[in-house]
């Protein structure tokens, strides 16, 4: 650790074991994942952090995947009383009944073909992005589609580890 480290990820670094994995599942509810970030406390500096995060995320089996998307809701629908997810849907707020509809029907197609729900890192995106991107990516294989959600889940992980590096684990 170095002086330069921001507060949040000294206080991360410094907090009890049962306290950073807490924090940890609130980024990803991968249990592996959290284990594997976990283990390479203390972190220099974000960037370790996140080179940590993305080692956890290559080595995730398809389980552990399927663990981590269990924890997000589908797109247009975040969890109630969740600043999270409705912050990085917010290109979802605003979408027209039409735009939803055709989400709620894409959601429900995509999670028929792949078992899971559609996962995208949706910081930034407006609505219709989402449903071009659902879209083009049921026309995907399972195997292509896993390792497009493993990268979208560490792009998420990735804002998720940047905000808890600034803030820290919550008290």
């Amino acid at each position: 650790m170095t002086s330069t480290s921001p507060p949040g990820l000294t206080r991360f670094n410094t907090s009890q074991d049962s306290v950073a994995r807490a924090a940890l599942h609130a980024v990803c509810a991968s249990t592996a994942w959290g284990n594997g970030v976990l283990a390479r406390r203390p972190y220099a500096t974000p960037g370790d952090l996140f080179a940590a995060s993305d080692a956890a995320m290559a080595g995730l089996t398809a389980e552990d995947l399927a663990e981590a998307m269990a924890g997000h809701p589908p797109i247009g629908r975040p969890k109630p009383g969740d600043p999270t997810s409705s912050r990085e849907q917010s290109g979802m707020a605003g979408a027209s009944e039409e735009l939803r509809a055709e989400m709620l029907e894409l959601n429900l197609a995509y999670q028929e073909r792949f078992g899971h729900v559609f996962l995208i890192c949706a910081t930034g995106l407006t609505g219709e992005q989402m449903r071009d991107a659902v879209r083009d990516r049921l026309g995907n294989t399972p195997e292509e589609e896993r390792e497009t959600v493993r990268e979208q889940l560490g792009r998420i992980n990735r804002i998720r580890l940047a905000r808890l590096a600034d803030e820290g684990p919550a008290a």
